[in-house]
């Protein structure tokens, strides 16, 4: 893995306004929730997500769909961080997910992913076996007293792409 294009996708996603303007074209909903990464190193990622009107459900929680939506860039950005401009390319794509809701979201909820090198290595063997693998992630969100209010697990098909 280019450690440059790692630093280059770092402080593309931690920068306030590239990652706005990458939400807004991107991920269009995330940049409307309130998504940021507040913190990416090699072995973990911290997604923010606020409880405001726009995330709220009928029982004055943050909607469970939008905590999901954090809870995945926080595993989806240390899998797009190893694999940002990699050769040959890697896709990605979430092949399951499940989550467990703990305590009521009415905060702002930080959700924290500790996966970075399992990721990581399993790109790599991706990338040296040309053969697809599988990897589960656990993130976990809490609220600003580090209460833990919901967990979920994402499984990630990770593949290299065939060069052409």
């Amino acid at each position: 893995m280019n450690t440059e294009y790692k630093e280059n996708y770092r402080k593309l996603a931690l920068n306030y306004f590239t990652f706005k303007a990458g939400m807004y074209t991107q991920l269009p909903l995330a940049g409307i929730a309130g998504l940021r990464i507040t913190a990416l190193d090699d072995e973990q990622c911290k997604v923010t997500v606020p409880y405001k009107f726009l995330n709220k459900n009928p029982f004055n929680t943050t909607y469970w769909a939008v905590l999901g939506m954090a809870a995945e860039m926080a595993s989806g950005a240390l899998v797009q961080m190893y694999s940002h401009k990699s050769d040959p390319s890697v896709s990605m794509f979430v092949t399951a997910c499940s989550g467990k809701f703990i305590k009521r979201a009415v905060g702002l909820t930080t959700f924290i992913c500790q996966d970075g090198l399992l990721i990581a290595s399993t790109i790599q063997n991706s990338i040296d076996t040309k053969t697809a693998q599988t990897i589960k992630s656990h993130v976990e969100g809490f609220d600003k007293d580090q209460n833990l209010l919901v967990a979920f697990d994402f499984e990630w098909s990770i593949k290299a792409r065939s060069k052409k």
